[in-house]
């Protein structure tokens, strides 16, 4: 028969409620507290957490929302919130959503009904009414309302600092090259004033952007970059379509860096202490983690936090650019 929490208190010679507290890490003695886990471990008892949550409205769990866990930067994500969650004594549920408005608004109905305790989100989807100021929810790259919580890297100096970079590096005819998605979201701001940048440094700019989901993605960028063979420079919406898009100028016959020089964004690697897959703006992913997991445990414990913050980003050599040949910033 399955050990109760009643059968290690009796075993424990301790009263049901000292057992509660050392479970919830509570104030509890510290030679009572190894006599309950002596007899948890003679039972081998097993707390039922998602019965306590329902009992207590308190699951210690929070549920991260990605669009999908291929994308590095999503994955890279999920680590990091996953470790500052540990240090809080919280569990993370993930929940891959695919892009699918109706899972997501069945993963924010979790928090109602006790399941977890709040919600990390990175979504594009049309779920606006689901989002309000009572909801334990930080966002990431996307503002609601005023009244909900989002944390994101500085995605319009990314896009400035790109063609800065480009610039600098001798680039004359640039071209940005990215997906996007209809709903409104910070990562537009790459695109958005990576052109601002270009008109203010003088220098020539196309752009390529295409509504997700990408369809045909090697045939339209192929054609794009046939269409125009003076490109020198390459920003992108990420380090994926970086990558990808390197791929088809070598098809093409273009060399990475000699003839094109190429950026994307998120500071992509394949292992924390390895060098950048491509150069790029590098986003703080940990940092944002970080961030985002202390505002969401603050409001849980009904503390107020700021609702906005802006992260730095910075430029990361990853051996697609050339070196510099002007030091000056526009």
């Amino acid at each position: 028969m399955k050990a109760t929490m009643k059968d290690v208190a009796k075993l424990a010679g301790v009263g049901v409620g000292t057992v509660s507290r050392v479970l919830n890490n509570g104030s509890v003695k510290a030679s009572t507290r190894e006599k309950v886990e002596a007899a948890m471990t003679e039972l081998n008892y097993q707390p039922d957490f998602y019965a306590r949550g329902l009992k207590m409205k308190h699951t210690n769990t929070v549920a991260l929302i990605l669009p999908t866990v291929w994308h590095p930067f999503f994955g890279e994500f999920a680590y990091h919130v996953e470790t500052a969650l540990e240090r809080q004594n919280y569990k993370l549920y993930l929940c891959n959503s695919s892009g699918n408005s109706e899972k997501e608004q069945e993963y924010i109905q979790m928090v109602s009904q006790n399941k977890v305790d709040g919600i990390i989100g990175i979504t594009y989807s049309d779920i606006d009414e689901y989002i309000s100021s009572n909801l334990p929810f930080v966002s990431i790259d996307r503002y609601f309302t005023e009244e909900v919580i989002y944390v994101t890297a500085d995605n319009a100096a990314g896009g400035r600092l790109a063609a800065n970079e480009l610039y600098r590096r001798g680039c004359q005819n640039v071209a940005y090259i990215g997906g996007y998605q209809e709903t409104p979201n910070e990562t537009k701001s790459r695109r958005k004033y990576f052109e601002i940048e270009c008109r203010q440094l003088g220098i020539s700019y196309k752009a390529l952007d295409m509504l997700e989901p990408l369809d045909h993605l090697s045939e339209r960028v192929t054609n794009f970059l046939l269409e125009n063979p003076d490109i020198d420079g390459i920003f992108t919406i990420n380090d994926p379509m970086a990558l990808a898009v390197i791929d088809m100028l070598e098809k093409i016959g273009k060399n990475v860096p000699e003839d094109v020089q190429v950026i994307g964004f998120d500071g992509q690697k394949m292992t924390e202490g390895d060098p950048y897959l491509v150069s790029t703006i590098a986003q703080p992913t940990k940092q944002m983690a970080e961030v985002a997991v202390a505002k969401l445990i603050a409001v849980i414990n009904g503390e107020t936090v700021e609702k906005r913050t802006v992260l730095p980003i910075k430029f990361g050599e990853g051996g697609t650019t050339k070196p510099l040949v002007r030091n000056d910033f526009a």
